[in-house]
């Protein structure tokens, strides 16, 4: 039976494989599940916990919402001040534990222009107490430590000169035994910056337009110092004031008094106003309080109150805020902006160019043989070279469009996912080496499908040969996807941010471009005559096809081994080597065939119960495993957006290097261009940081950069200079132009 079947044999195998990303990012091991952290570009958040005595009824138990900023960003106190928003929490807990107030630490007030915030910068803790009431039933541990399951949804708003919402879903098991006390320096810090509550609340009367405060019984180690002053009520002072010019404080003893002027558009207008001083930051001392409390009783006539209004917030905050719910709203609707008519046509150009040079990406090889060699077993047949170029176009656009619909849903539904996405995914990878090595072994003549499958398969193939040529397309975008072309990175990033019909003719156009050259070949029958005529050279030929093949599933093995180590590399084979040989037994006849392919079906089964997990598991990738050995393996670092933010700051540019396993063009140019001794001297001359960002497997802090840069896949070359807007290099990286770049900065 000639070697076309076996492309129908594999349909189901490969419709799978193009299907697989969304079934397989929602399985547990692989989904972007809930956790104790969450990273996005500008903090990293953490829920953590701190209880020395275990989890009792009247012990103290804590947890705790740790916020680490990039520079320059921050988060808000209670009162955010003239713009911003706190950060809320939402508790889900068991029965009969409850939460208390959130612990805020002292803020510090962050000037805004001619506004100022109350909020945190670097790295804070929100902490907050869990009260275990003897109605509390710890849970049955079948096996380990029993623990208690916590849950936090949190949303904050994060500012630089811009403001961001931003959330995250976290999950913690608590042992309920022994001392959780791994965060002790955390939570002492952060109570340590708590306002110590005055024994005596003070009195703030209100005159004319102006409050006047008066605190007592305040500590020695504050006395006669300059203190900040922060109420808790919001839109009552003017929160920018500056202490010596715009308000006064003195002190009488440990009596502090202080004059204050009242918000231009003050909406409050309380009878007692909760109160916080600060030491300055210079008077502070380690292990002694920093911040008062005092919840005084406001007497006197308030002025006539501005209209109440929802949020007093800044003309450019409100803005942003306006702009990000508008995109958040219109990305869940599917109703986003329609760009204009010339970029959205500039993009569909560019997407039909990308997919016309996705032919000459080293991933699409394997498949284009064998398109050829079907070609030529079609010589002289022009309606046939027709009808199997439209079949071609149509799996090949078909499958775009899944993948590109698939990719879009995902993201709506708030994955971070990018172009190729699916090759993220262990399952995947290894569905696509046992795919592959069942081409192979077709190709090599290891056994032909008539023999291996029930014959009503087989003459429905007959039937419809066309199959083999819709599938053949399918297969070359299942294969092509880790791959990125000139201009097809661009056009991609411009889809995701596209209404969902829009984003869709842009697939539709990068499938197009794929398909162009096999469907000009169908209708122009010069091409038909530069190809010799069929003959024997098709089976030495066929067998060539082999290698290739293999080549692919030792490329995907290696893939493998970086998401899920020696261990889930070494089980993919040993499974591949089952596979090949049910596949033979198959070919025999008789009762041997039935005695020796049960028992290796059956082996096969008994070793995937063991070992099978190991393809599935999650390992953390070697440290630098991508660099090149020797010295030159120092010269790469792992990317980190804080990590871009110190080198910065220090006034070093950056080059960074989004990369994954599964992209060939990124090995190659990895191997090429980045290894070359100008190259790499050039990089040392300017004293230029070298960063890694492995997207092998799911990372939302590298998707959420790869959008920024307006890209959605890899690979991706970005040098980033202090006080420069950062320069996107091409996809396949030439020294020449890196060099440039260089010279440039």
């Amino acid at each position: 039976m000639i070697f076309p079947r076996i492309q129908f044999a594999t349909l189901l195998i490969a419709t799978a494989a193009a299907s697989m990303p969304a079934a397989a990012q929602s399985t547990p091991e692989l989904a972007s599940k809930p956790g104790a952290v969450v990273t996005t570009p500008h903090v990293r958040a953490e829920l953590i916990a701190h209880a020395p005595d275990g989890v009792t009824p009247g012990a103290p138990v804590w947890v705790g919402l740790q916020i680490a900023h990039q520079p320059e960003w921050h988060t808000y106190w209670k009162n955010a001040g003239d713009s911003g928003l706190p950060t809320e929490m939402t508790w889900t807990l068991p029965a009969g534990v409850s939460t208390g107030e959130v612990a805020w630490p002292a803020p510090k007030k962050i000037p805004v222009g001619t506004l100022a915030n109350y909020g945190y910068e670097n790295t804070v803790l929100l902490p907050v107490p869990l009260e275990v009431s003897t109605l509390y039933k710890p849970p049955v541990a079948l096996g380990g430590t029993p623990a208690m399951d916590i849950q936090l949804k949190a949303s904050w708003l994060v500012c630089r000169k811009e403001c961001i919402p931003e959330e995250g879903t976290f999950t913690l098991a608590l042992p309920l035994q022994g001392s959780t006390a791994l965060h002790k320096a955390e939570f002492d810090t952060a109570f340590a910056a708590r306002p110590a509550p005055l024994a005596k609340p003070g009195a703030i009367e209100v005159e004319g337009h102006s409050l006047k405060v008066r605190l007592e019984g305040l500590p020695a180690a504050a006395q006669g110092k300059t203190l900040e002053f922060f109420p808790e009520t919001p839109e009552v002072i003017r929160t920018a004031a500056v202490s010596g010019k715009d308000w006064t404080q003195s002190w009488q003893g440990d009596t502090w008094t202080a004059t204050m002027p009242l918000a231009d558009q003050r909406s409050a207008s309380p009878t007692a106003m909760p109160v916080v001083v600060t030491l300055a930051e210079a008077d502070r001392q380690a292990g002694q309080p920093v911040a008062w409390r005092a919840e005084a009783p406001v007497s006197g006539t308030w002025p006539t109150a501005a209209a109440p209004r929802a949020a007093e917030v800044s003309p450019a905050l409100q803005a942003a805020l306006a702009a990000n719910a508008a995109n958040a709203a219109a990305a869940k609707s599917g109703d986003l902006p329609a760009p204009s008519s010339t970029t959205f046509l500039a993009a569909l150009l560019g997407a039909l160019f990308g997919g016309l040079l996705l032919n000459l990406m080293p991933c699409v090889f394997p498949i284009l043989a064998i398109k050829v060699l079907g070609f030529a077993r079609q010589a002289g047949n022009a309606s046939a070279h027709r009808k199997a170029g439209l079949a071609y176009t149509g799996g090949v656009m078909l499958s775009f469009l899944a993948l590109g619909g698939g990719m879009l849903a995902l993201r709506a539904a708030g994955a971070g996912l990018g172009w190729g996405f699916q090759l993220q995914s262990p399952g995947v990878v290894a569905a696509l080496a046992a795919l592959f090595t069942l081409i192979g072994l077709n190709l090599a003549g290891v056994f032909e499908f008539g023999r291996a499958a029930p014959s009503s398969v087989c003459s429905a193939q007959a039937k419809h040969p066309l199959a083999n040529d819709f599938l053949s397309g399918v297969l070359a975008v299942v294969i092509a996807s880790p791959c990125s072309a000139p201009f097809m990175g661009a056009s991609l990033g411009f889809a995701i941010g596209l209404p969902a019909a829009q984003a869709l003719l842009l697939f539709a156009a990068l499938g197009f471009g794929l398909a162009l050259p096999y469907l000009v070949a169908g209708f122009v029958p010069a091409v038909a005559y530069l190809l010799p005529k069929p003959g024997p050279w098709m089976g030495t030929l066929r067998r060539l096809l082999a290698f290739p093949m293999f080549a692919t599933v030792a490329w995907l093995v290696w893939v493998l081994g970086q998401q899920s180590g020696i261990d889930g590399a070494g089980t993919l084979l040993a499974l591949l080597v089952c596979l090949a040989a049910i596949v033979w037994a198959l070919t025999l006849r008789g009762r041997a065939r039935v005695v020796i392919a049960g028992v290796l079906i059956a082996f096969t089964a008994v070793l995937t119960a063991a070992i099978g997990r190991n393809v599935l598991q999650a390992v953390e990738p070697a440290k630098l495993a991508s660099a090149a050995p020797g010295a030159a393996g120092q010269r790469w670092q792992p990317w980190s957006a804080e990590r871009v933010a110190q080198l910065s700051d220090a006034g070093r540019p950056v080059f960074i290097d989004f990369t994954a396993a599964w992209c060939v063009t990124c090995q190659y140019n990895k191997k090429s261009t980045l290894s070359d001794a100008q190259v790499l001297a050039d990089f040392d001359a300017k004293k230029v940081a070298t960063l890694r960002a492995d997207w092998t497997r799911r990372d939302p802090a590298i998707t959420a950069a790869l959008t920024a840069l307006g890209r959605s896949g890899v690979p991706v070359y970005v040098l980033q200079a202090p006080g420069k807007p950062p320069v996107v290099l091409t996809e396949i990286l030439g020294k020449d132009e890196v060099r440039a770049a260089l010279a440039a900065l």
